[in-house]
């Protein structure tokens, strides 16, 4: 816990520059989406990367399920994995990717 607590991401976002995919569910309570991706969107621009994308999921939580409030006891009542919405995007995301060499 410690580790999450003193680690600072930014040290290393302002310094990557391969292809990054930042999700967050808009009903996540415990990592405010819109900070969180506008700290990603500042921080690879910082960085010089070209090939970033952020996006804020609607009506999903910190685990990408469709929820009603997005609190960590409503987590067991879901009976969805993951959005088959977020699996999209991110196999799309994925086959966007040029192979490296």
């Amino acid at each position: 816990m410690r580790y999450f607590i003193a680690y600072d991401p930014a040290i290393t976002l302002t310094r990557l520059t391969i292809p990054v995919l930042a999700l967050n569910g808009e009903k996540d309570v415990q990592v405010d989406a819109a900070t969180n991706l506008a700290g990603f969107n500042s921080l690879l621009t910082q960085a010089g990367n070209k090939h970033f994308k952020v996006m804020q999921m609607p009506g999903l939580n910190h685990l990408f399920q469709q929820a009603t409030t997005g609190e960590v006891g409503e987590y067991g009542e879901i009976e969805e994995t993951i959005s088959p919405e977020v699996l999209d995007i991110m196999t799309k995301w994925i086959q966007t990717l040029k192979p490296r060499k």
